[in-house]
C-alpha cells in the first residue's frame, strides 16, 4: 500500500474506501474453478447452507428473500435457478406441511465445498507473501468483525452500537 495511514484517524477513514476496492475486485481474478453465475448462485447457497446447520430451522424463499434484501420474485427466480441447476431442493416442512423449504442437493454441497476450497485457496494466494502471524491475525479479526455485523442485525438499525472494554 501506498502512502499507509499513519494516525488513527488516516487509519480508519482509509476503511471504508478499501471495501469499495475489495467490492471492484473478483475472486474471479485468482484462477477460479467456479463460473460467474454458480458464484451469484452461491449467495443463496452459502444462506441455506448456513442456516440449516441450526436443527429444526427451515429456510423459504421468503426467507432467502428477506436475507438478501431483495423483492420475493426476485429471490423466487434465485431458488428456481438454483433448482434447475441442481443445487437445491424443495421439500415439504416438517413443521408446517403446507410449506415449502429449501434444502441443499449433493450437487450443491459439492458446489460449496469447491467454492470454500476457492475462497481459502484466493486468501492463500492473495496473502502469500505475509509473515503466517499477520495472515491468521488478518482471518482471526475479519471473522470477528463478521461476528459483529451479524450481531448487529440481529439487534436491528436503531441498536446502540456495542462500547468497547
Amino acid at each position: 500500500m501506498t502512502n499507509e495511514p499513519t494516525s488513527a484517524d488516516e487509519l480508519l477513514d482509509a476503511v471504508g474506501p478499501a471495501f469499495s476496492k475489495l467490492r471492484r475486485t473478483s475472486l474471479l481474478e485468482v484462477e477460479n474453478p467456479i463460473s460467474a453465475k454458480d458464484l451469484s448462485r452461491t449467495l443463496v447457497l452459502n444462506f441455506v447452507e448456513e442456516l440449516t446447520k441450526d436443527p429444526g430451522r427451515e429456510i423459504t424463499v421468503g426467507s432467502v428473500a428477506e436475507f438478501l434484501a431483495v423483492d420475493p420474485s426476485v429471490a423466487s427466480r434465485m431458488v428456481s435457478d438454483n433448482i434447475k441447476a441442481g443445487y437445491l431442493i424443495r421439500a415439504a416442512s416438517q413443521q408446517d406441511g403446507r410449506r415449502t423449504v429449501l434444502r441443499l442437493s449433493p450437487q450443491g454441497a459439492e458446489l460449496m465445498a469447491r467454492f470454500r476450497r476457492h475462497q481459502r485457496s484466493a486468501f492463500e494466494y492473495i496473502t502469500a507473501d505475509w509473515p503466517e502471524h499477520d495472515r491468521l491475525e488478518f482471518a482471526r479479526l475479519m471473522l470477528r468483525y463478521v461476528d459483529s455485523l451479524a450481531a448487529l442485525s440481529h439487534r436491528g438499525p436503531s441498536a446502540e452500537p456495542p462500547r468497547s472494554p
